[in-house]
């Protein structure tokens, strides 16, 4: 099941709340979030300078992505990177996800490339207002990530907000079910809790 839209969109919430409501066992929730790439010293410095595009595709580890999602379907076990939002890094621990008959992978990018989608048996875009996505991006960057106002703005200007028009919102045509108002749908949840309990 692959959840996209655009960033604090919702898509987390509307995963959890897929999950408490499927209330199966072995459900996995694999996050875009954990696959960004290392940066370099020079990424590194523009990152602290919010000067770095942390929302186009080339931000991600595509390659791995695709590798690890394959071994979840097939029921294997694989090591996931653990993504550090204060420092821009990976840790140096990865974690253990196991296979699972339901798997939810949520990103910003989702949609974007061409082999993940081919992995994903069910699309699913969650369409929140722009206002409320920034409103909601100010007060987790500032609150949960140790940012300032300043360089959360720019940012947004600078890269979110074009990168949502360029890369994430055209995905919504291969999307299967659009979610308006992300977690508070609960119409809409219920019909995708309803159709993975059909298919499981």
């Amino acid at each position: 099941l692959g959840l996209c839209g655009g960033s604090a969109s919702g898509k987390t919430t509307v995963a959890t709340r897929i999950i408490e409501a499927l209330d199966v066992p072995w459900v996995v929730l694999l996050s875009m979030d954990s696959f960004y790439k290392v940066l370099d010293e020079g990424q590194q410095a523009l990152a602290a300078r919010s000067d770095y595009n942390f929302d186009h595709p080339d931000a991600f580890d595509f390659e791995l992505l695709v590798s690890v999602l394959r071994k979840l379907k097939k029921g294997k076990s694989v090591k996931v990177p653990v993504y550090d939002f204060t420092t821009h890094s990976r840790r140096r621990e990865w974690k253990t996800v196991y296979g699972a008959n339901v798997i939810v992978f949520e990103g910003i990018l989702a949609f974007a490339n061409k082999e993940l989608l081919k992995l994903l048996d069910m699309k699913v875009f969650v369409d929140t207002d722009s206002d409320i996505r920034l409103v909601r991006r100010l007060q987790r960057d500032i609150m949960e990530r140790g940012r300032d106002i300043v360089g959360v703005i720019k940012q947004y200007n600078k890269f979110v907000k074009p990168a949502f028009e360029q890369y994430i919102e055209p995905t919504v045509q291969v999307a299967d079910i659009v979610v308006p108002r992300g977690g508070e749908n609960f119409v809409a949840l219920d019909l995708i809790v309803q159709h993975v309990h059909s298919q499981l």
